[in-house]
């Protein structure tokens, strides 16, 4: 059974965009032509060019934020004020989502690359205000992205968790490389299987993952805390 891998987990974290949401409801996309535009806009090239930089930027920083700052200096907080004032109506609300991960037992935390208001929004269209013991974005990461390891570290002893008792729930399976390594399971939510052996579980859609947990909670004697 799938839950017997996550009898010891008492720390559940999620990422958030395109984890928490599906990627059909676009809103990646919206941030994607903010953060094209903001590099056109900043350094001054065209758009051909500023997707370009965007991409070598994922590629060899894990964020296009990280590259901006490592190779041009950029203050942070400007641009992930203008690349997060997006139109959150494309998402809806997730019932049984919510339902499934307030069945899960332990902490549940989210640890996104965004910002943290910027996550309380999405939750909130989501409908999954106040299901989280915790929200942290970059800015607690001290701006550090993942899938760099130091970035992992600072959240998870910010946060007090135990890697070894703890999950990870990701879109990017670079994300899941570090949590692999120091213990956690790992579990990787998209349309398409990603290889590799710091990936434990593939699947497609998070609510019936999570189902397949529910009696996690009566095992531990009803407890959901």
């Amino acid at each position: 059974m799938v839950s017997e891998r996550f009898s010891h987990v008492t720390t559940w974290v999620f990422d958030l965009d395109n984890t928490l949401y599906p990627p059909e409801q676009g809103l990646f996309d919206q941030i994607q032509i903010l953060m094209t535009r903001w590099v056109m806009d900043t350094l001054g090239i065209d758009h051909a060019e500023a997707d370009r930089l965007r991409l070598h930027y994922w590629r060899e920083y894990g964020t296009t934020l990280a590259g901006l700052m490592a190779e041009h200096h950029m203050d942070p907080g400007p641009y992930l004020e203008a690349v997060h004032d997006i139109s959150f109506a494309p998402l809806e609300p997730d019932a049984e989502l919510a339902a499934r991960i307030t069945d899960l037992p332990g902490r549940k935390i989210v640890y996104t690359n965004a910002t943290v208001p910027y996550a309380e929004r999405v939750l909130e269209a989501r409908g999954l205000s106040g299901l989280f013991d915790q929200l942290y974005g970059v800015e607690e990461a001290a701006f550090h992205p993942k899938p760099i390891r130091e970035a992992f570290e600072t959240v998870f002893a910010l946060d007090g968790l135990d890697p070894l008792a703890a999950a990870m729930f990701e879109d990017d399976p670079r994300n899941l490389a570090v949590p692999h390594d120091m213990g956690m399971q790992t579990v990787h939510v998209a349309a398409e299987r990603a290889t590799g052996d710091h990936i434990h579980h593939h699947t497609t859609h998070l609510s019936d993952f999570l189902s397949q947990l529910g009696d996690l909670a009566s095992a531990r004697g009803g407890s959901k805390e």
